[in-house]
C-alpha cells in the first residue's frame, strides 16, 4: 500500500499518512513533554476534567448504573474537552506563546471572520455537539441494560463488580461491555483526528470526519493501539480518585496533537487561525 492513500473522486480530502506500529507511543512521550513545557494551563485542564468526573461520582454515588454509563461517556465527549490543548501544542510547535489568551481565543474567537453559518462555521461545536448526542445516548442505553437485567438493584462501584463484572454468570457484563465496545468503535473512528483537523484546517466536519476514518483505515493496529492507550490511561486516573486525571488528560490531549501531525498531510488546506 502506498505511504497515504489517493483522494476521494468525490470530495477533497486531506491525506492519511501510514505510521508504525508502535508510533502512538511516542506521542504519548510527546504529549508528556508538552504537558511540561506549559505545566500550569495543561495541570488546569486535567484539574477542570478531574473535578467533572468528581461532580459524576458525587450526582451518581449511589446510582452506579447510571454512573457507570456517565463515566464511560466522559471518554466519548474527551476530544472536545482537549481543544484548547490541540492549540497549545500547535503554539508550541510553532514556538509561539503559550498562555491564557491562546485558550481564551480558541473557545470564544478562532473562527473570527465568519458572518453566517455554513459548511465550515462552527464546525467544532456542531461536532462537539453530536459527540455530546452520542455520550447521552450511551448513558441511557447503560443504564437501561444495567437497570432492566441486572438481579439486583446497583448502587455501588462494589454493586456493579459483584452482581455485574463478577458475577457467576456474566452475559450482562459481557452484553454491557460489548455493547459499549460496538458503540465507541465508529465513534473514535470519527473522531480520532477531527478535531485538530478542525481546529488546524479550513475544513468542513465532513471532511474531517471521512478524513478520520481514512487514518483508521491506513492503520488499523496502529489505531486500535492508540485506543487501548486511550483507555488504559484513562481507566488509570479514575483509578486513582481521579488525582490522576489531573496529569493524564493533558498528556493525552496534547498526543492527540502530535498524532493529528503523524497521521494527516493537510498542508493542501488553508490555516484556520484563532484571532489575535
Amino acid at each position: 500500500m502506498s505511504q497515504a492513500l489517493s483522494r476521494s473522486s468525490s470530495m477533497d480530502l486531506p491525506l492519511p499518512l501510514r505510521i508504525g506500529l508502535m508510533q502512538p507511543l511516542s506521542w504519548l512521550a510527546l504529549g508528556w513533554k508538552d504537558s511540561c513545557r506549559a505545566p500550569a494551563l495543561s495541570l488546569a485542564h486535567g484539574m477542570v476534567l478531574a473535578l467533572l468526573g468528581a461532580l459524576i461520582f458525587l450526582v451518581g454515588h449511589n446510582r452506579f448504573w447510571l454512573m457507570a454509563g456517565a463515566l464511560s461517556g466522559f471518554l466519548v465527549v474527551g476530544p472536545v474537552v482537549a481543544t484548547s490543548l490541540y492549540a497549545m501544542s500547535r503554539a508550541l510547535e510553532r514556538g509561539e506563546s503559550v498562555n491564557l489568551g491562546l485558550v481564551r481565543r480558541t473557545w470564544s474567537h478562532w473562527q473570527q471572520g465568519q458572518s453566517k453559518l455554513g459548511s465550515s462555521y462552527w464546525c467544532l461545536v456542531q461536532f462537539g455537539l453530536l459527540l455530546a448526542v452520542s455520550a447521552t445516548g450511551w448513558v441511557v442505553i447503560s443504564a437501561s441494560l444495567i437497570t432492566l437485567l441486572s438481579p439486583v438493584r446497583i448502587a455501588s462501584p462494589m454493586d456493579f463488580m459483584q452482581h455485574v463484572v463478577l458475577a457467576p454468570d456474566s452475559t450482562l457484563f459481557y452484553l454491557w461491555l460489548g455493547l459499549g465496545s460496538f458503540l465507541a468503535a465508529p465513534i473514535f473512528a470519527s473522531s480520532v483526528v477531527s478535531m485538530p483537523l478542525l481546529l488546524d484546517r479550513k475544513v468542513s466536519l465532513q471532511q474531517a470526519v471521512l478524513t478520520s476514518w481514512l487514518v483508521i483505515l491506513q492503520n488499523p493496529i496502529a489505531m486500535a493501539l492508540w485506543a487501548a492507550l486511550i483507555v488504559v490511561f484513562t481507566l488509570l486516573g479514575l483509578a486513582s480518585l481521579l488525582l490522576g486525571l489531573v496529569f493524564v488528560m493533558p498528556m493525552l490531549g496534547h498526543a492527540s496533537w502530535h498524532a493529528y501531525r503523524d497521521l494527516v498531510d493537510a498542508s493542501d488546506f488553508a490555516l484556520r487561525e484563532a484571532a489575535s
